[in-house]
């Protein structure tokens, strides 16, 4: 019986490992996020504990109590902007919580399962596998790289997982994702700019959560990368996302990323080699089309 803690549950990923590992009768389930359970009308089976991250008595009293096998921690500051305003908000969060996590895990001999970001790479030589060396340009980039070298000095088993530009329904408070957002935009008659020069390998959330889960049944050690397999720019992908609901493509303007307004820089060609994973997890992503139909049915259920 795998005993499964995860953080940050209220979020995009924790809700799709909630709803895979929930009906499993091999695992017992623990989820956590700071502040109350957002899941529980959705999955009101849900075992839940209030958790602050950044809160090391709190990480060390909820792991102690429930004495999980495996950590699979989700819970970070994403938005890359707001680490670039906030660098003491994402360091708390980035970086101390990770210590934290780790210090739990190495005294109560918890596997901990890490989730980073392709994010640690500048971008100019993409995509990248497992070995190729970190190079990041934002201040969010640094601070998960400062955790993937917390994780690794650690005593207890752990695994990162690395992975890009992740999209799904969230059930929740109005947040979006590029489908979504494209399908709705294109049908209102809005134009739409969309980057036509940063590259990336597009991941399902469902596939993130399978290869999280993945990591916990084989006990995986060591670095994998869970992505799509598909290089896109998001202007490729709004033009298949207008394909997929026969929506008018020439509302989509190509845009380079110089012209938008961002306050951290991001890298123009990530992307991962998904090899390991595939080989020694059994990891298998769904297309970028299949991920649009699965996105598409998930929002038309919730209207």
């Amino acid at each position: 019986m795998k005993r499964i803690l995860i953080t940050g549950s209220n979020g995009l990923l924790g809700q799709k490992l909630a709803s895979l590992l929930l009906p499993r009768t091999d695992v017992t389930l623990l989820a956590t996020s700071r502040g109350d359970n957002k899941l529980a009308e959705v999955f009101p089976t849900l075992p839940f504990a209030s958790m602050d991250v950044t809160n090391r008595e709190e990480v060390e009293k909820v792991v102690a109590d429930f004495q999980p096998t495996h950590l699979i921690h989700t819970a970070a500051m994403t938005n890359v902007d707001q680490c670039e305003t906030d660098q003491a908000g994402a360091l708390r969060l980035n970086r101390d919580a990770v210590a934290y996590v780790v210090e739990a895990c190495e005294k109560h001999n918890v596997h901990l399962i890490h989730l980073s970001t392709d994010f640690i790479f500048d971008g100019e030589n993409g995509p990248y596998d497992e070995e190729a060396e970190a190079n990041p340009i934002s201040f969010y980039g640094e601070t998960k790289l400062m955790a993937e070298e917390i994780v690794k000095a650690a005593t207890c088993k752990w695994a990162i997982l690395r992975t890009v530009l992740v999209y799904g329904v969230v059930n929740d408070y109005g947040r979006t994702n590029i489908v979504l957002w494209v399908r709705d935009s294109l049908q209102a008659g809005k134009v739409i700019k969309v980057v036509n020069d940063q590259f990336r390998t597009p991941t399902l959330a469902e596939d993130l959560a399978m290869g999280c889960w993945l990591a916990v049944e084989h006990d995986a050690e060591g670095i994998y990368n869970i992505s799509g397999k598909e290089m896109y720019t998001p202007y490729d992908m709004a033009l298949i996302v207008a394909d997929y609901f026969q929506l008018d493509k020439s509302l989509i303007d190509k845009a380079d990323a110089s012209t938008f307004s961002q306050t951290a820089k991001r890298p123009p060609r990530t992307g991962f080699i998904i090899t390991k994973a595939e080989k020694e997890l059994g990891y298998k992503p769904h297309t970028f089309l299949e991920g649009i139909a699965i996105v598409a049915s998930q929002a038309d259920f919730q209207v």
